[in-house]
C-alpha cells in the first residue's frame, strides 16, 4: 500500500510556526524603530505659579531648569551655563529661568537624612522671605557650598549657617520655616511635577514645555542646545 506523501500535518504545524515567529520579530522591531529614547522628546505642561525664576515677569519664553542642589552635574551647569544663558536671553528679556526643584540624590543613595529635600525646603523659605532675587543669591550659596553627594551635607543647622549670607531675609522667619518643614509639601509638589514630566536625570532642561537636555553634555554643547531652542521658540 502506498501513502500519500503531501499532506504531512508536522510539516503544516512547522510552517506555520516559523510564519507567526517572522511576524512577531518584525512587528517588534517596528516596535523598537519608532518607540523614542528613553528621556527623549518629552514634554509637559508645568504649573509654574510658585516657582522660583529669574529674569523679567513677561518674558515671552519660559526655561525650566529640574535641579537638585546636591548634583554636581548642576553646580556645573550654573557655574558655566547659566551664565551664558542669563546674559543672552535673561537680561535681554528674551526668557524667564525657571528653577523646578527635583530632590532625589539622598534618596537615591539611601542616605540616613534626606538633605536634597531639605536644602530644597530651605530655598523656597528663602524664595518666601526674599523672593526670586534672595532666592537665586541663595541658590548660588548652596552649590558653591555642595558637599559630596554621597554623604550628608544640607542638614539644617548647615542651610541655617548658609542663610546668614543672604542679606534682606528674617533669618528668624527663615529658621522656623526650614524647623517646621513649612515648604515640604511644595517641594513634593514640585517633585511630582517633575516625575510627571518623565525627568530621570539633572540638570533637565524644557523650553516652552519641551525637553532640550537631560543632564547628558556640559558646557559649551549644552548651552548651545539650549540657545537653540530658546532662538526657534521665539519665531
Amino acid at each position: 500500500m502506498t501513502r500519500l506523501q503531501g499532506n504531512n500535518p508536522n510539516r503544516t504545524i512547522l510552517v506555520i510556526g516559523t510564519l507567526v515567529a517572522v511576524i512577531l520579530i518584525a512587528l517588534a522591531l517596528f516596535a523598537v524603530r519608532d518607540k523614542p529614547a528613553a528621556g527623549a522628546g518629552l514634554s509637559a505642561d508645568f504649573n509654574l505659579a510658585e516657582v522660583p525664576y529669574m529674569g523679567q515677569a513677561d518674558a515671552p519664553v519660559n526655561v525650566v531648569v529640574v535641579e537638585d542642589f546636591k548634583c554636581p552635574a548642576c553646580k556645573q551647569f550654573e557655574a558655566t551655563v547659566e551664565p551664558e544663558l542669563k546674559s543672552k536671553y535673561v537680561d535681554t528679556g528674551k526668557a524667564k529661568m525657571y528653577t523646578l526643584l527635583w530632590p532625589f540624590l539622598a534618596e537615591a543613595a539611601r542616605l540616613p537624612t534626606d538633605d536634597s529635600k531639605l536644602a530644597a525646603q530651605a530655598a523656597l523659605c528663602v524664595y518666601d522671605e526674599g523672593g526670586n532675587d534672595a532666592f537665586g543669591r541663595y541658590k548660588s550659596i548652596l552649590f558653591r557650598a555642595q558637599g559630596d553627594e554621597s554623604t550628608v551635607w544640607a542638614n539644617k543647622s548647615r542651610l541655617k549657617e548658609l542663610a546668614t549670607n543672604v542679606e534682606g531675609i528674617d533669618q528668624g522667619k527663615f529658621a522656623t520655616c526650614l524647623d517646621t518643614d513649612a515648604t515640604a509639601a511644595r517641594v513634593d509638589a514640585m517633585e511630582k511635577q517633575a516625575s510627571d514630566a518623565g525627568v530621570n536625570s539633572t540638570p533637565t532642561v524644557f523650553v516652552n514645555g519641551k525637553q532640550v537636555v537631560n543632564g547628558a553634555g556640559q558646557g559649551s554643547s549644552l548651552a548651545a542646545d539650549v540657545s537653540k531652542a530658546i532662538d526657534a521658540a521665539q519665531q
